[in-house]
Protein backbone atom coordinates (compact mmCIF):
# COMPACT_ATOMS: atom_id res chain seq x y z
CA UNK A 1 0.00 0.00 0.00
CA UNK A 2 1.68 3.62 -0.70
CA UNK A 3 0.94 6.72 -2.89
CA UNK A 4 1.30 6.63 -7.05
CA UNK A 5 1.40 9.75 -8.66
CA UNK A 6 2.22 10.29 -12.52
CA UNK A 7 2.06 12.14 -15.29
CA UNK A 8 2.21 11.27 -19.21
CA UNK A 9 3.41 14.45 -21.00
CA UNK A 10 3.50 12.50 -24.55
CA UNK A 11 -0.20 13.93 -25.16
CA UNK A 12 1.21 17.57 -24.03
CA UNK A 13 -0.04 19.78 -26.97
CA UNK A 14 1.87 22.78 -25.32
CA UNK A 15 4.04 24.64 -23.37
CA UNK A 16 7.35 23.23 -21.45
CA UNK A 17 7.37 19.90 -19.81
CA UNK A 18 5.67 19.20 -16.22
CA UNK A 19 8.56 20.50 -13.51
CA UNK A 20 9.74 16.94 -11.50
CA UNK A 21 10.22 19.33 -8.39
CA UNK A 22 6.62 20.27 -8.71
CA UNK A 23 5.45 16.88 -9.46
CA UNK A 24 6.85 15.91 -6.08
CA UNK A 25 5.37 18.42 -3.95
CA UNK A 26 1.57 17.86 -5.43
CA UNK A 27 2.45 13.66 -4.81
CA UNK A 28 3.34 14.72 -1.04
CA UNK A 29 0.16 15.97 -0.38
CA UNK A 30 -0.56 12.02 -0.06
CA UNK A 31 2.25 11.59 2.06
CA UNK A 32 -0.01 9.70 4.47
CA UNK A 33 -0.20 7.02 2.29
CA UNK A 34 3.29 6.00 2.33
CA UNK A 35 5.61 7.63 4.80
CA UNK A 36 8.15 5.12 4.65
CA UNK A 37 10.24 5.97 1.61
CA UNK A 38 10.08 8.37 -1.55
CA UNK A 39 10.87 7.90 -4.87
CA UNK A 40 10.77 9.49 -8.67
CA UNK A 41 11.45 8.95 -11.74
CA UNK A 42 11.54 11.12 -14.84
CA UNK A 43 12.02 9.66 -18.82
CA UNK A 44 14.69 12.17 -20.52
CA UNK A 45 12.81 11.37 -23.83
CA UNK A 46 9.34 11.62 -23.43
CA UNK A 47 9.34 14.31 -19.95
CA UNK A 48 7.16 11.43 -18.57
CA UNK A 49 7.46 11.27 -14.09
CA UNK A 50 6.64 8.73 -11.65
CA UNK A 51 6.32 9.70 -7.62
CA UNK A 52 5.71 7.16 -4.89
CA UNK A 53 5.06 7.62 -2.02
CA UNK A 54 5.90 3.88 -0.25
CA UNK A 55 4.00 2.19 2.91
CA UNK A 56 6.88 -0.45 3.43
CA UNK A 57 4.80 -4.43 3.49
CA UNK A 58 6.66 -6.59 1.66
CA UNK A 59 10.26 -6.32 1.51
CA UNK A 60 10.49 -3.30 3.74
CA UNK A 61 14.09 -2.24 2.41
CA UNK A 62 13.06 -1.88 -0.92
CA UNK A 63 12.14 1.27 -2.34
CA UNK A 64 10.00 2.76 -5.36
CA UNK A 65 10.26 3.19 -8.41
CA UNK A 66 11.64 -0.49 -9.26
CA UNK A 67 13.24 -0.90 -12.36
CA UNK A 68 13.72 -3.45 -14.76
CA UNK A 69 16.69 -4.29 -16.80
CA UNK A 70 17.52 -1.09 -17.92
CA UNK A 71 17.34 2.46 -16.04
CA UNK A 72 14.82 3.61 -18.50
CA UNK A 73 12.25 0.69 -17.46
CA UNK A 74 10.63 1.52 -13.99
CA UNK A 75 7.33 1.05 -11.98
CA UNK A 76 5.18 2.57 -9.12
CA UNK A 77 2.81 0.31 -7.48
CA UNK A 78 0.27 0.68 -5.11
CA UNK A 79 -1.52 -2.37 -3.59
CA UNK A 80 -0.41 -6.25 -3.72
CA UNK A 81 0.37 -8.56 -6.09
CA UNK A 82 -0.90 -12.09 -4.51
CA UNK A 83 0.89 -14.58 -6.85
CA UNK A 84 3.85 -12.75 -7.64
CA UNK A 85 5.68 -15.51 -6.34
CA UNK A 86 4.50 -17.92 -9.01
CA UNK A 87 4.53 -15.26 -11.61
CA UNK A 88 8.37 -15.46 -10.50
CA UNK A 89 8.61 -19.16 -10.93
CA UNK A 90 6.74 -19.29 -14.31
CA UNK A 91 6.29 -16.06 -16.51
CA UNK A 92 9.40 -14.68 -15.55
CA UNK A 93 12.02 -17.40 -14.70
CA UNK A 94 13.87 -16.00 -17.32
CA UNK A 95 14.88 -12.78 -15.36
CA UNK A 96 16.90 -12.04 -12.23
CA UNK A 97 14.45 -10.29 -10.57
CA UNK A 98 16.61 -7.97 -7.54
CA UNK A 99 14.06 -7.67 -4.77
CA UNK A 100 11.38 -9.64 -3.21
CA UNK A 101 8.77 -7.11 -3.61
CA UNK A 102 5.54 -7.92 -5.19
CA UNK A 103 5.45 -4.85 -7.18
CA UNK A 104 8.57 -5.96 -9.20
CA UNK A 105 6.94 -8.31 -10.85
CA UNK A 106 4.87 -5.79 -12.94
CA UNK A 107 7.78 -4.29 -14.73
CA UNK A 108 9.22 -7.22 -15.63
CA UNK A 109 6.05 -9.23 -17.06
CA UNK A 110 5.56 -5.74 -19.38
CA UNK A 111 9.08 -6.16 -20.30
CA UNK A 112 8.40 -9.85 -21.46
CA UNK A 113 4.77 -9.23 -23.15
CA UNK A 114 4.63 -5.09 -23.77
CA UNK A 115 0.62 -5.34 -23.70
CA UNK A 116 -1.82 -3.76 -21.01
CA UNK A 117 -3.46 -6.77 -20.89
CA UNK A 118 -0.66 -8.02 -18.54
CA UNK A 119 -2.76 -6.91 -15.76
CA UNK A 120 -4.95 -10.27 -16.30
CA UNK A 121 -2.39 -12.24 -15.10
CA UNK A 122 -2.18 -10.13 -11.51
CA UNK A 123 -3.49 -12.02 -8.87
CA UNK A 124 -4.25 -8.80 -6.04
CA UNK A 125 -4.96 -5.30 -6.25
CA UNK A 126 -3.30 -2.26 -7.85
CA UNK A 127 -2.99 1.46 -8.93
CA UNK A 128 -0.05 1.31 -10.93
CA UNK A 129 2.26 3.39 -14.03
CA UNK A 130 4.90 2.50 -15.75
CA UNK A 131 7.69 4.03 -17.91
CA UNK A 132 9.13 1.68 -20.16
CA UNK A 133 11.73 3.21 -23.18
CA UNK A 134 9.43 5.91 -24.33
CA UNK A 135 6.16 3.86 -23.50
CA UNK A 136 3.60 5.08 -20.61
CA UNK A 137 1.13 2.76 -19.19
CA UNK A 138 -1.31 2.68 -16.00
CA UNK A 139 -3.64 0.42 -14.62
CA UNK A 140 -6.34 -0.10 -12.12
CA UNK A 141 -7.30 -3.35 -10.03
CA UNK A 142 -10.90 -5.33 -11.57
CA UNK A 143 -13.29 -3.92 -9.18
CA UNK A 144 -11.33 -0.88 -8.19
CA UNK A 145 -10.11 -1.78 -4.97
CA UNK A 146 -7.52 0.73 -4.67
CA UNK A 147 -8.46 4.43 -5.20
CA UNK A 148 -7.46 5.98 -8.47
CA UNK A 149 -8.09 9.31 -10.32
CA UNK A 150 -6.44 10.73 -13.71
CA UNK A 151 -7.24 14.38 -15.02
CA UNK A 152 -5.88 16.42 -17.80
CA UNK A 153 -4.51 19.99 -18.00
CA UNK A 154 -5.19 22.85 -19.91
CA UNK A 155 -2.25 21.62 -22.10
CA UNK A 156 -3.15 18.16 -22.43
CA UNK A 157 -1.32 16.32 -20.50
CA UNK A 158 -2.74 13.30 -18.10
CA UNK A 159 -1.99 13.05 -14.42
CA UNK A 160 -2.60 10.23 -12.16
CA UNK A 161 -2.91 9.93 -8.23
CA UNK A 162 -4.42 7.77 -5.83
CA UNK A 163 -5.69 10.39 -4.46
CA UNK A 164 -8.03 13.71 -6.13
CA UNK A 165 -6.15 16.07 -3.75
CA UNK A 166 -2.63 15.63 -6.02
CA UNK A 167 -5.10 17.17 -9.08
CA UNK A 168 -7.60 19.49 -8.02
CA UNK A 169 -5.05 22.53 -8.86
CA UNK A 170 -3.74 21.08 -12.01
CA UNK A 171 -7.13 19.68 -13.69
CA UNK A 172 -9.92 20.59 -11.76
CA UNK A 173 -10.58 23.72 -14.58
CA UNK A 174 -10.51 20.81 -17.63
CA UNK A 175 -10.75 17.05 -16.15
CA UNK A 176 -10.78 14.85 -13.25
CA UNK A 177 -11.94 11.48 -13.29
CA UNK A 178 -11.77 8.01 -11.59
CA UNK A 179 -9.79 5.96 -13.23
CA UNK A 180 -12.14 3.11 -14.88
CA UNK A 181 -11.76 -0.37 -12.68
CA UNK A 182 -10.25 -2.87 -14.88
CA UNK A 183 -8.79 -0.70 -17.53
CA UNK A 184 -5.16 0.35 -18.94
CA UNK A 185 -4.14 3.79 -20.11
CA UNK A 186 -1.62 4.51 -22.70
CA UNK A 187 -1.00 7.75 -24.83
CA UNK A 188 -1.50 5.45 -27.99
CA UNK A 189 -4.60 3.39 -27.06
CA UNK A 190 -6.41 5.74 -24.34
CA UNK A 191 -8.42 3.83 -21.89
CA UNK A 192 -8.99 0.11 -22.74
CA UNK A 193 -10.95 -2.57 -20.78
CA UNK A 194 -8.84 -5.79 -19.94
CA UNK A 195 -11.24 -7.52 -17.50
CA UNK A 196 -14.00 -8.70 -18.95
CA UNK A 197 -15.43 -11.80 -16.74
CA UNK A 198 -18.60 -13.50 -17.16
CA UNK A 199 -20.41 -12.47 -14.20
CA UNK A 200 -20.94 -9.20 -15.79
CA UNK A 201 -24.20 -9.61 -17.36
CA UNK A 202 -26.93 -11.17 -15.16
CA UNK A 203 -27.68 -13.70 -17.56
CA UNK A 204 -24.96 -15.84 -16.67
CA UNK A 205 -25.47 -16.44 -13.13
CA UNK A 206 -27.17 -19.51 -13.52
CA UNK A 207 -24.66 -22.10 -11.82
CA UNK A 208 -25.86 -24.75 -9.39
CA UNK A 209 -25.21 -24.38 -5.64
CA UNK A 210 -21.96 -25.16 -4.70
CA UNK A 211 -21.49 -24.40 -0.75
CA UNK A 212 -17.95 -26.20 -0.96
CA UNK A 213 -17.07 -24.18 -3.45
CA UNK A 214 -18.05 -21.10 -1.42
CA UNK A 215 -15.79 -22.28 1.06
CA UNK A 216 -12.86 -23.19 -0.42
CA UNK A 217 -12.11 -20.07 -2.85
CA UNK A 218 -13.13 -17.65 0.43
CA UNK A 219 -10.58 -19.62 2.86
CA UNK A 220 -8.00 -19.34 -0.39
CA UNK A 221 -8.80 -15.64 -0.52
CA UNK A 222 -8.00 -14.83 2.88
CA UNK A 223 -4.95 -17.07 3.30
CA UNK A 224 -3.40 -15.10 0.34
CA UNK A 225 -4.06 -11.97 2.07
CA UNK A 226 -1.86 -12.97 4.74
CA UNK A 227 0.72 -12.04 2.73
CA UNK A 228 2.85 -9.28 4.60
CA UNK A 229 6.55 -9.00 5.70
CA UNK A 230 4.66 -6.46 8.20
CA UNK A 231 2.39 -6.66 11.43
CA UNK A 232 -1.07 -7.76 10.14
CA UNK A 233 -4.37 -7.77 12.04
CA UNK A 234 -8.27 -8.18 11.27
CA UNK A 235 -11.04 -5.45 11.80
CA UNK A 236 -13.76 -6.63 13.79
CA UNK A 237 -17.29 -5.41 13.86
CA UNK A 238 -18.75 -8.61 15.17
CA UNK A 239 -21.11 -8.90 12.15
CA UNK A 240 -21.00 -11.70 9.60
CA UNK A 241 -18.74 -10.44 6.76
CA UNK A 242 -15.80 -9.07 9.55
CA UNK A 243 -16.13 -12.54 11.80
CA UNK A 244 -15.82 -15.02 8.99
CA UNK A 245 -13.03 -12.98 7.50
CA UNK A 246 -11.22 -12.81 10.89
CA UNK A 247 -12.19 -16.74 12.01
CA UNK A 248 -10.78 -18.05 8.72
CA UNK A 249 -7.56 -15.51 9.07
CA UNK A 250 -7.20 -16.53 12.83
CA UNK A 251 -7.16 -20.18 12.39
CA UNK A 252 -4.18 -19.78 9.77
CA UNK A 253 -2.31 -17.64 11.05
CA UNK A 254 -2.57 -19.71 14.56
CA UNK A 255 -1.20 -22.57 12.46
CA UNK A 256 1.63 -20.47 10.99
CA UNK A 257 2.70 -18.99 14.81
CA UNK A 258 1.54 -16.03 14.59
CA UNK A 259 -0.62 -13.79 16.63
CA UNK A 260 -3.83 -12.58 15.60
CA UNK A 261 -4.98 -9.09 16.83
CA UNK A 262 -8.52 -8.27 16.18
CA UNK A 263 -9.91 -4.60 16.43
CA UNK A 264 -13.48 -3.02 17.00
CA UNK A 265 -14.79 0.46 17.82
CA UNK A 266 -18.34 1.38 18.99
CA UNK A 267 -19.09 4.83 20.73
CA UNK A 268 -18.99 2.60 23.94
CA UNK A 269 -18.98 -0.67 25.53
CA UNK A 270 -22.60 -0.92 24.92
CA UNK A 271 -22.10 -0.21 21.10
CA UNK A 272 -24.29 -2.96 19.20
CA UNK A 273 -20.75 -4.12 16.87
CA UNK A 274 -18.34 -3.71 20.13
CA UNK A 275 -20.83 -6.49 22.00
CA UNK A 276 -20.95 -8.74 18.88
CA UNK A 277 -17.43 -8.09 18.34
CA UNK A 278 -16.19 -9.19 21.75
CA UNK A 279 -17.97 -12.30 21.54
CA UNK A 280 -16.31 -13.40 18.11
CA UNK A 281 -12.79 -12.93 19.85
CA UNK A 282 -13.19 -14.66 22.59
CA UNK A 283 -14.60 -17.87 20.39
CA UNK A 284 -12.17 -17.55 17.98
CA UNK A 285 -9.47 -16.75 20.48
CA UNK A 286 -7.96 -13.39 19.36
CA UNK A 287 -5.58 -11.08 21.44
CA UNK A 288 -8.55 -8.22 21.19
CA UNK A 289 -8.60 -4.71 21.43
CA UNK A 290 -11.59 -2.39 21.82
CA UNK A 291 -11.71 1.68 21.52
CA UNK A 292 -14.52 4.04 21.20
CA UNK A 293 -14.99 7.35 20.22
CA UNK A 294 -17.44 10.10 21.11
CA UNK A 295 -20.24 12.08 19.66
CA UNK A 296 -18.34 15.38 19.95
CA UNK A 297 -15.23 13.46 18.43
CA UNK A 298 -16.89 12.22 15.24
CA UNK A 299 -18.69 15.78 14.73
CA UNK A 300 -15.72 18.15 15.34
CA UNK A 301 -13.49 15.75 12.79
CA UNK A 302 -15.72 16.09 9.76
CA UNK A 303 -13.16 18.75 7.90
CA UNK A 304 -10.32 16.44 8.18
CA UNK A 305 -12.09 13.29 7.10
CA UNK A 306 -13.87 14.87 4.25
CA UNK A 307 -10.19 16.09 2.80
CA UNK A 308 -8.94 12.76 3.45
CA UNK A 309 -12.38 10.55 1.76
CA UNK A 310 -12.65 13.37 -0.99
CA UNK A 311 -16.45 12.75 -0.95
CA UNK A 312 -19.77 14.01 0.27
CA UNK A 313 -21.97 11.15 0.26
CA UNK A 314 -23.43 10.96 3.76
CA UNK A 315 -22.91 6.81 3.68
CA UNK A 316 -19.58 7.13 3.27
CA UNK A 317 -18.80 9.99 5.89
CA UNK A 318 -20.88 8.04 8.53
CA UNK A 319 -19.33 5.05 7.90
CA UNK A 320 -15.66 6.90 7.64
CA UNK A 321 -15.96 8.15 10.46
CA UNK A 322 -15.63 5.10 13.28
CA UNK A 323 -13.01 3.08 10.80
CA UNK A 324 -10.68 6.48 10.66
CA UNK A 325 -10.63 6.57 14.33
CA UNK A 326 -10.03 2.78 14.79
CA UNK A 327 -7.52 3.00 11.75
CA UNK A 328 -5.39 5.48 13.99
CA UNK A 329 -5.28 3.61 16.99
CA UNK A 330 -4.23 0.67 14.74
CA UNK A 331 -1.30 2.45 13.43
CA UNK A 332 -0.46 2.88 17.49
CA UNK A 333 -0.37 -0.41 18.06
CA UNK A 334 2.71 -1.03 15.11
CA UNK A 335 -0.16 -3.00 12.69
CA UNK A 336 0.09 -1.60 9.45
CA UNK A 337 -2.38 -4.57 7.52
CA UNK A 338 -5.69 -5.13 8.71
CA UNK A 339 -8.54 -7.75 6.77
CA UNK A 340 -11.95 -6.49 6.05
CA UNK A 341 -15.21 -7.49 5.25
CA UNK A 342 -15.89 -5.28 2.60
CA UNK A 343 -17.83 -6.44 -0.65
CA UNK A 344 -20.01 -9.30 0.96
CA UNK A 345 -23.28 -6.83 0.79
CA UNK A 346 -22.47 -6.20 -2.21
CA UNK A 347 -22.22 -10.04 -3.79
CA UNK A 348 -25.13 -11.33 -1.67
CA UNK A 349 -27.34 -9.05 -1.15
CA UNK A 350 -26.82 -8.61 2.09
CA UNK A 351 -28.33 -4.65 2.58
CA UNK A 352 -31.79 -4.74 4.17
CA UNK A 353 -33.77 -3.34 0.97
CA UNK A 354 -32.70 -6.41 -0.84
CA UNK A 355 -35.16 -7.74 0.97
CA UNK A 356 -38.14 -5.75 -1.37
CA UNK A 357 -36.22 -6.69 -4.85
CA UNK A 358 -39.21 -7.95 -6.76
CA UNK A 359 -37.49 -10.51 -9.13
CA UNK A 360 -34.62 -12.99 -9.13
CA UNK A 361 -33.31 -11.01 -12.46
CA UNK A 362 -33.59 -7.12 -10.43
CA UNK A 363 -31.78 -8.82 -7.23
CA UNK A 364 -29.03 -10.10 -9.71
CA UNK A 365 -28.85 -6.88 -11.75
CA UNK A 366 -28.21 -4.95 -8.44
CA UNK A 367 -25.89 -7.25 -6.64
CA UNK A 368 -23.91 -6.72 -10.08
CA UNK A 369 -24.04 -2.69 -10.02
CA UNK A 370 -23.29 -2.65 -6.66
CA UNK A 371 -20.07 -4.64 -6.81
CA UNK A 372 -19.02 -3.07 -9.93
CA UNK A 373 -19.45 0.93 -8.06
CA UNK A 374 -17.59 -0.32 -4.99
CA UNK A 375 -14.81 1.63 -5.79
CA UNK A 376 -17.21 5.02 -5.74
CA UNK A 377 -18.51 3.36 -1.71
CA UNK A 378 -16.83 0.99 0.25
CA UNK A 379 -13.91 0.27 -1.02
CA UNK A 380 -13.11 4.10 -1.52
CA UNK A 381 -14.24 4.49 2.42
CA UNK A 382 -11.74 1.45 3.61
CA UNK A 383 -8.75 2.75 1.69
CA UNK A 384 -8.72 6.28 1.92
CA UNK A 385 -10.08 6.52 5.90
CA UNK A 386 -7.69 3.61 6.56
CA UNK A 387 -4.63 4.88 4.41
CA UNK A 388 -4.76 8.56 6.17
CA UNK A 389 -3.38 6.84 9.16
CA UNK A 390 -1.07 4.32 6.76
CA UNK A 391 -3.03 1.18 7.46
CA UNK A 392 -3.56 -1.21 4.38
CA UNK A 393 -7.35 -2.75 4.50
CA UNK A 394 -7.47 -5.91 2.39
CA UNK A 395 -10.92 -7.42 1.46
CA UNK A 396 -10.89 -11.06 0.20
CA UNK A 397 -14.28 -11.18 -0.53
CA UNK A 398 -13.49 -8.98 -3.54
CA UNK A 399 -10.57 -11.75 -4.79
CA UNK A 400 -11.24 -12.49 -8.36
CA UNK A 401 -12.26 -16.20 -8.17
CA UNK A 402 -14.40 -15.79 -5.21
CA UNK A 403 -16.48 -12.68 -7.05
CA UNK A 404 -16.79 -15.58 -9.80
CA UNK A 405 -18.05 -18.43 -7.90
CA UNK A 406 -20.42 -16.21 -5.76
CA UNK A 407 -21.70 -13.80 -8.50
CA UNK A 408 -22.47 -16.72 -11.55
CA UNK A 409 -24.54 -18.78 -8.62
CA UNK A 410 -28.14 -18.67 -9.37
CA UNK A 411 -29.67 -15.51 -7.65
CA UNK A 412 -31.99 -18.08 -6.13
CA UNK A 413 -30.38 -19.26 -3.96
CA UNK A 414 -28.49 -15.72 -2.84
CA UNK A 415 -31.83 -13.44 -2.18
CA UNK A 416 -33.19 -13.71 1.84
CA UNK A 417 -34.52 -16.86 2.82
CA UNK A 418 -37.56 -17.18 5.45
CA UNK A 419 -36.10 -19.15 8.54
CA UNK A 420 -38.18 -21.34 11.15
CA UNK A 421 -38.91 -18.49 13.23
CA UNK A 422 -40.95 -16.70 10.58
CA UNK A 423 -37.88 -14.32 9.87
CA UNK A 424 -36.29 -13.72 6.50
CA UNK A 425 -32.20 -13.91 6.82
CA UNK A 426 -30.06 -11.87 4.03
CA UNK A 427 -27.09 -13.70 2.54
CA UNK A 428 -28.75 -17.18 3.77
CA UNK A 429 -26.39 -19.22 1.55
CA UNK A 430 -22.82 -17.65 2.61
CA UNK A 431 -23.89 -18.18 6.61
CA UNK A 432 -24.63 -21.81 5.43
CA UNK A 433 -21.42 -22.51 3.69
CA UNK A 434 -19.92 -22.06 6.99
CA UNK A 435 -22.27 -23.55 9.26
CA UNK A 436 -20.61 -26.59 9.90
CA UNK A 437 -20.89 -28.66 12.37
CA UNK A 438 -17.31 -29.81 13.59
CA UNK A 439 -14.79 -27.15 13.99
CA UNK A 440 -17.64 -24.49 13.79
CA UNK A 441 -15.90 -20.78 12.67
CA UNK A 442 -18.48 -19.02 14.26
CA UNK A 443 -21.09 -18.63 17.37
CA UNK A 444 -24.62 -19.83 16.05
CA UNK A 445 -25.40 -15.68 17.47
CA UNK A 446 -23.33 -14.65 15.25
CA UNK A 447 -23.57 -16.36 12.44
CA UNK A 448 -26.98 -15.57 11.97
CA UNK A 449 -27.13 -11.53 13.38
CA UNK A 450 -28.91 -9.46 11.90
CA UNK A 451 -26.83 -7.14 8.77
CA UNK A 452 -25.94 -3.87 11.02
CA UNK A 453 -24.36 -1.49 8.71
CA UNK A 454 -20.99 -0.04 10.00
CA UNK A 455 -22.56 3.31 10.83
CA UNK A 456 -25.85 2.09 12.67
CA UNK A 457 -23.42 -0.86 14.61
CA UNK A 458 -21.24 1.25 15.87
CA UNK A 459 -24.01 2.76 18.28
CA UNK A 460 -27.18 4.38 16.88
CA UNK A 461 -26.85 7.75 18.63
CA UNK A 462 -24.01 8.11 16.41
CA UNK A 463 -26.27 9.34 13.00
CA UNK A 464 -28.80 10.48 15.20
CA UNK A 465 -26.88 13.38 16.46
CA UNK A 466 -24.68 13.56 13.57
CA UNK A 467 -28.04 14.53 11.79
CA UNK A 468 -29.41 16.88 14.58
CA UNK A 469 -25.89 18.75 14.44
CA UNK A 470 -25.89 19.21 10.43
CA UNK A 471 -29.50 20.68 10.75
CA UNK A 472 -28.47 22.98 13.36
CA UNK A 473 -25.34 24.65 11.42
CA UNK A 474 -27.84 25.01 7.98
CA UNK A 475 -30.76 27.34 8.28
CA UNK A 476 -33.89 27.10 6.17
CA UNK A 477 -32.82 30.05 3.66
CA UNK A 478 -29.69 28.09 3.60
CA UNK A 479 -30.89 24.88 2.83
CA UNK A 480 -33.37 26.31 -0.24
CA UNK A 481 -30.61 27.33 -2.25
CA UNK A 482 -29.53 23.82 -2.46
CA UNK A 483 -30.36 23.39 -6.08
CA UNK A 484 -29.15 26.47 -6.99
CA UNK A 485 -25.74 26.45 -5.07
CA UNK A 486 -25.43 22.23 -5.95
CA UNK A 487 -27.35 21.40 -9.07
CA UNK A 488 -25.04 17.85 -9.59
CA UNK A 489 -26.52 15.28 -6.54
CA UNK A 490 -28.44 18.30 -5.32
CA UNK A 491 -28.55 17.67 -1.45
CA UNK A 492 -32.23 16.83 -0.18
CA UNK A 493 -31.24 16.80 3.52
CA UNK A 494 -29.42 19.22 5.38
CA UNK A 495 -26.73 17.24 6.75
CA UNK A 496 -25.93 16.48 3.03
CA UNK A 497 -26.21 20.01 2.58
CA UNK A 498 -23.51 20.52 5.57
CA UNK A 499 -21.34 17.57 4.34
CA UNK A 500 -21.21 19.24 0.26
CA UNK A 501 -20.27 22.73 1.49
CA UNK A 502 -17.69 21.18 3.16
CA UNK A 503 -16.49 19.14 0.32
CA UNK A 504 -16.72 22.26 -1.55
CA UNK A 505 -14.57 24.38 0.45
CA UNK A 506 -11.87 21.98 0.38
CA UNK A 507 -12.37 20.89 -3.49
CA UNK A 508 -14.31 23.57 -5.20
CA UNK A 509 -13.97 22.67 -8.42
CA UNK A 510 -17.22 21.25 -10.38
CA UNK A 511 -14.91 18.07 -11.63
CA UNK A 512 -14.21 17.75 -8.20
CA UNK A 513 -17.77 17.30 -7.32
CA UNK A 514 -18.69 15.30 -10.19
CA UNK A 515 -16.48 11.89 -9.11
CA UNK A 516 -18.69 11.56 -6.15
CA UNK A 517 -21.48 8.78 -6.75
CA UNK A 518 -24.63 8.96 -3.75
CA UNK A 519 -24.89 5.46 -1.97
CA UNK A 520 -28.92 5.15 -2.26
CA UNK A 521 -30.80 2.40 -1.58
CA UNK A 522 -33.50 0.95 -4.06
CA UNK A 523 -37.29 -0.79 -3.47
CA UNK A 524 -38.24 1.16 -0.49
CA UNK A 525 -39.96 4.82 0.45
CA UNK A 526 -37.30 6.61 2.35
CA UNK A 527 -33.99 7.14 1.13
CA UNK A 528 -31.78 7.17 3.81
CA UNK A 529 -29.07 5.31 3.54
CA UNK A 530 -29.04 3.94 7.34
CA UNK A 531 -29.94 0.40 7.81
CA UNK A 532 -32.30 0.95 9.75
CA UNK A 533 -34.43 3.42 7.49
CA UNK A 534 -35.46 0.15 6.20
CA UNK A 535 -38.69 -1.45 7.70
CA UNK A 536 -36.70 -4.68 7.55
CA UNK A 537 -34.67 -3.82 10.63
CA UNK A 538 -37.48 -3.79 12.99
CA UNK A 539 -39.66 -6.52 11.55
CA UNK A 540 -36.78 -9.40 10.33
CA UNK A 541 -37.14 -11.14 12.91
CA UNK A 542 -40.91 -11.70 12.50
CA UNK A 543 -42.71 -13.07 9.90
CA UNK A 544 -43.00 -10.59 7.20
CA UNK A 545 -45.31 -12.63 5.04
CA UNK A 546 -45.48 -14.37 1.67
CA UNK A 547 -45.69 -10.79 -0.39
CA UNK A 548 -42.33 -9.85 1.41
CA UNK A 549 -40.51 -13.44 0.85
CA UNK A 550 -38.93 -14.75 -2.14
CA UNK A 551 -41.54 -17.46 -3.65
CA UNK A 552 -38.87 -19.86 -3.86
CA UNK A 553 -37.10 -19.34 -0.58
CA UNK A 554 -38.78 -22.64 1.29
CA UNK A 555 -37.52 -24.95 -1.89
CA UNK A 556 -34.51 -23.28 -1.87
CA UNK A 557 -33.46 -23.33 1.77
CA UNK A 558 -34.43 -26.82 2.14
CA UNK A 559 -31.62 -27.75 -1.19
CA UNK A 560 -29.00 -25.11 0.48
CA UNK A 561 -29.24 -27.04 3.76
CA UNK A 562 -29.06 -30.55 1.75
CA UNK A 563 -25.24 -28.83 0.38
CA UNK A 564 -23.62 -27.68 3.72
CA UNK A 565 -20.63 -28.62 4.23
CA UNK A 566 -19.36 -31.02 6.84
CA UNK A 567 -16.39 -29.51 8.17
Amino acid sequence: MCGVFAICQQTCQKGQKFDIDEARKLSRRQHHRGPDFNGFYQDKKTGDILVHERLAIMDLGCVQPIQGTTPTRQVIHNGEIYNHQALRDTELKQFKLKTTCDSEVIIFLYERYRDGHICNMLDGVFAFALCYDGDFLAARDPVGVKQFYYGIDANGRYFFSNEMKCLEDSCGDIKIESFPPGHYYTPKTGFVRYFNPQWFDYRNAIQALDLKLLQKTMIAAVHKRLMSDAPIGVLLSGGLDSSLVSSIASREMKRRGMTVHSFSIGVDHNSPDVVAARKVAKFIGTTHHEFYFSIQEGIKNLRKLIWHLESYDVTSIRASTPMYFLSEEIRKKGIKVVLSGEGADEIFGGYLYFHNAPSDEEFQKETIDRVLHLYTSDCLRADKSSMAHSVEVRVPFLDKAFMEAAITLDPAFKRPQKLEDGRNCEKFVLRSAFNTDQYPYLPDEILWRQKEQFSDGVGYNWIDSLMQHCASKITDKEFAQASKLFPHNTPHSKEAFYMRKIFHELFPSDQAALTVRKWIPKWQKNQDPSGRASLVHESSYHNLGEDNCNGKSAITQQRIEQCRPQA
